[in-house]
Parts: C-alpha cells; sequence; structure tokens
C-alpha cells in the first residue's frame, strides 16, 4: 500500500509538473509566427539552401543554441506557385503582431530604412556566430523574441524579411528561427571579458623554444629599457602551443622573449601591443613569426594606435637578431606586405622623413582597403539566396572603393618615384597592388560559380576592376 501511495503521488508530480510546463510553453510561444514559417517553408522553401546546426551541453545534453535558415522564392502575383496555397504578405505582418504579447521584443524595419540588423547565436562557453538578417534598405523585416521554455536564459528569436525581385515577380526572402543565449546575459560575460588580452601562441616544428617570458611596459620607450628579469610570466610551451591571458585596464607595450631547453634567453624577441579584450594569434618560427594581420589592421601598428615606437611601428625592431642585416627593412614592404622578416636593397636606406610620409598615406589606405574587403563579404546572403537581386548597392560602393583606393595607390607611388625608391622595391609594392586587384577578381569567380549568371551592374564593377589590373600590370616594366 505504501509503494502504491508513493508511486501515484510521483505520477500526480510528474503530472503537474508536465501540466504546468505545457501551459509556460503556451504562455511565451508564439504560435501564429510558428504556424506561418512552417507554411511558408512547407510551400516556397528551398531545402537544399538551409543553414542548420544545433549545439548542446555535452554533460547534461540540454539545447545551448540553435540555429535554422531557411530561404524562399515565391511569385509575387498572390505569395504562391501554381497548385500551391495563396498568402498574402499582410498575413505575415498580422502573425507577428497577433503573438506580440508573449514577446519581449518586436521589431519591424520597412523599405526604404537604412537599418542593417544581425542575430547572433552565443552559446554558454561564449562562442558566437553572427548571422545578417536584413541588410538591404529594400527589404521589409519582421522580428519576435521571446524568452526559451525549457531554459529562461536562452532567448528564442523567430524573424523574417523579404524582397522584391528587380523585375517585380519574384518574392526573395528568408526565414531566422535561432535559440541563443539571452543578450543581457551574454552582455554581461563579455563585459567581464574586456579587459582581457590574451596570446595564442604556435612555434614551429623545426625549432625548439620552451619557455617563454613576457613583458610589459607602459610605454615603447619602458619597453627598450625594460631588463631581462623583469618578466611578469614565464609560459611554458606545451605540444608546439602556448597560451597566456591578463586583465589590462588600458594597452600596454607588450615582449615575447624565448628560453632555450638550456635555460639560456633567446637573443631574439617580439614586441606587441597588449590590448585590452582582444586574441593576438602568433606562429613563431627560426628567426621570424607569423603575425595576427587582422590584429595588427584593427588595434596594432596599421592601425594607428600603437604604443610603440615609430622604429618598432613599422616592424624592424619587432624580431631583434644578433646580425642585423637579417632585419634591414623597407618601409613599404612593412606595410603592405607583413612578413616580419624582408630584404630590403643593401644600398638604399629609407630616412625618417620617408617613413613617416609613407604612414601618413597608409593610414588612410588600409581602412579603404579594409572597407572594399568587407563589402564583398556582406554579399553572402545573395550568394545563399543564389540571386544578386537587390545587390547593385554593393557594387556601386564596390567601384567607388575602388576609385579612392587607386587614387591612394598612385599618391603613394608618385611620392616613392619623387624621393628615388628603388626599383627592386617598387617592384614589391606593384605585386601587392596586383594581388588586391586579382584578389577581387576570385570573388567574381565564386559569385558566378554560386549564383550562375552575373547582371550587368556586377559586370560593370568588374570591368573597372579589370581595368586597374591592367593598368599597373603595364606600369610595373619600369
Amino acid at each position: 500500500m505504501k509503494k502504491l501511495l508513493t508511486l501515484l503521488l510521483i505520477v500526480s508530480s510528474v503530472i503537474t509538473i508536465n501540466a504546468q510546463r505545457t501551459k509556460s510553453q503556451a504562455q511565451i510561444t508564439p504560435t501564429h509566427v510558428k504556424a506561418l514559417f512552417s507554411d511558408i517553408i512547407k510551400n516556397w522553401g528551398s531545402p537544399s539552401d538551409e543553414v542548420f546546426s544545433v549545439n548542446r551541453n555535452p554533460n547534461t545534453n540540454l539545447i545551448e543554441s540553435s540555429v535554422r535558415i531557411t530561404y524562399f522564392v515565391a511569385d509575387n502575383a498572390q505569395f504562391a506557385t501554381a497548385g500551391k496555397k495563396s498568402l498574402n504578405l499582410n498575413d505575415i505582418r498580422e502573425a507577428f503582431r497577433t503573438d506580440e504579447p508573449i514577446s519581449y521584443q518586436l521589431l519591424n524595419l520597412s523599405p526604404g530604412s537604412n537599418e542593417s540588423f544581425s542575430l547572433k547565436a552565443v552559446d554558454g562557453n561564449g562562442k558566437n556566430k553572427s548571422y545578417l538578417v536584413r541588410g538591404l534598405n529594400k527589404e521589409e523585416m519582421w522580428l519576435l523574441c521571446t524568452k526559451n521554455a525549457e531554459n529562461p536564459e536562452l532567448r528564442d528569436a523567430y524573424a523574417i524579411k523579404w524582397t522584391l525581385s528587380d523585375d517585380k515577380r519574384k518574392i526573395l526572402g528568408g526565414i531566422y528561427q535561432i535559440t541563443s543565449l539571452r543578450p543581457d546575459i551574454y552582455e554581461k560575460n563579455l563585459e567581464s571579458s574586456k579587459k582581457m588580452f590574451k596570446i595564442e601562441g604556435r612555434v614551429d616544428a623545426n625549432i625548439k623554444d620552451s619557455l617563454y617570458n613576457i613583458y610589459i611596459a607602459n610605454s615603447a620607450e619602458e619597453l627598450e629599457n625594460i631588463g631581462d628579469d623583469d618578466y611578469v610570466a614565464c609560459v611554458p610551451v606545451i605540444n608546439k602551443r602556448f597560451e597566456w591571458q591578463t586583465e589590462l585596464e588600458h594597452p600596454v607595450a607588450g615582449r615575447l622573449r624565448c628560453i632555450f631547453p638550456d635555460g639560456s634567453l633567446c637573443s631574439a624577441w617580439i614586441n606587441l601591443d597588449f590590448v585590452p579584450g582582444e586574441t593576438y594569434r602568433i606562429t613563431v618560427h627560426n628567426g621570424y613569426y607569423d603575425e595576427d594581420q587582422d590584429y595588427e589592421r584593427r588595434v596594432g601598428r596599421r592601425s594607428g594606435k600603437s604604443l610603440l615606437n615609430r622604429r618598432q611601428s613599422l616592424g624592424i625592431d619587432d624580431v631583434k637578431v644578433e646580425d642585423p642585416g637579417v632585419i634591414d627593412t623597407v618601409v613599404i614592404d612593412t606595410v603592405l606586405l607583413p612578413t616580419n622578416v624582408h630584404h630590403a636593397s643593401e644600398d638604399f636606406k629609407p630616412t625618417s622623413e620617408m617613413k613617416a610620409q609613407v604612414m601618413k598615406i597608409m593610414m588612410t589606405l588600409n581602412p579603404l582597403i579594409e572597407a572594399t574587403q568587407s563589402t564583398y563579404e556582406s554579399l553572402e546572403p545573395f550568394k545563399e539566396m543564389r540571386s544578386l537581386a537587390g545587390s547593385e548597392m554593393y557594387f556601386i560602393q564596390i567601384t567607388k572603393l575602388n576609385k579612392e583606393v587607386n587614387g591612394k595607390f598612385q599618391e603613394l607611388i608618385k611620392y616613392l618615384n619623387s624621393v628615388g625608391v628603388p626599383a627592386k622595391e617598387k617592384a614589391e609594392l606593384y605585386g601587392q597592388i596586383l594581388e588586391f586587384y586579382a584578389n577581387q577578381n576570385k570573388e567574381y569567380t565564386k559569385l558566378y560559380k554560386e549564383v550562375g549568371v552575373l547582371p550587368e551592374f556586377t559586370q560593370r564593377a568588374q570591368n573597372y576592376v579589370n581595368r586597374l589590373m591592367e593598368k599597373y600590370m603595364k606600369d610595373i616594366k619600369f
């Protein structure tokens, strides 16, 4: 009898809990929006292009983040194709308005708005990926967010965006269903990590570095005078890798210096900008290293924010060796070819004034190059939809940026010619310029493979790139 009573109590508790859970889920589940999405995906979705991923906690098997992105194409006349259910665009708007009371965020961006919008998928470990939902001012977008029924620390985001094709006959759109850590939670985590600077290092298999001393100074001058024993940490190399992190209140000048297996201190070292909230990824070879180029552009040597003195920031003193001839560097190599070790012409030595002038030009050139690369990256959603409809503004921007970049290239070349820089050094520069345009041509090849046809406005942008490339190929024959 006691066992039966216990069993009844357990069953009763489970039923009560399940009833409460069902009630809770019903209270925060946007049933109208979910039904709408299901209908659109069933009738007009493109499963072959769908993005789908789920991350679970390895210990509890509970979902930490999930992403499902489905693209669709439908006839504009009635948002349907022959034999399929008709759906009016107003039904989309009505579904979101109906579910608004159970959401904590509702957002509508109408055609004409210049605001872009992205959703992040963040798991419990802070790993995140951002998904561009709205990138064109021609698109209409609706977003609704609720707390996750199973885990109140998670957010369920439901979004849809659509636009008309150039001929007004098709509706091109995407549906986003993303479960992730709530922004207010991961933003708190981000706040605590904003002070953390981290180094993730690897060493070449052919060298025997076993430990790295880490040095920190408030200025380049202080770093130059720092003592061998004034290190703040000694980091071991394990399986050809080493890692170190520390909290910083502000950017500082830092140094890595190897200790060999016999305990001797290496005569070479690497000077870097240590910046709070950033991670520097580095691979050390014998006498040189692979720098973190993205880091250097954003917050390091080529960002205009470096704390290292001019000679260090030009990459000349970053790796010191006993033979000074190995690291003798021409400034244009350092800025455009950041390979850290260069061999300049023996009879040409750039003056401080020349270096300063080149750096001044590069300060305006590098952001333009980065903006060009970022604009190409913004075309990813169009590749996924296999259509370039509505992307003309991006190619207009690419052409505009290429004109500005070309102007800066010309300014740089004109200056180098005026101060008598030898052809050998200019050849390196021209090589990098041609690579810049060649990489853009590769983007058009990728677009053609993904989309199948390049519209006229895309061809105009590519032709301009080709004309510039041909120009510099002729100019290089000096």
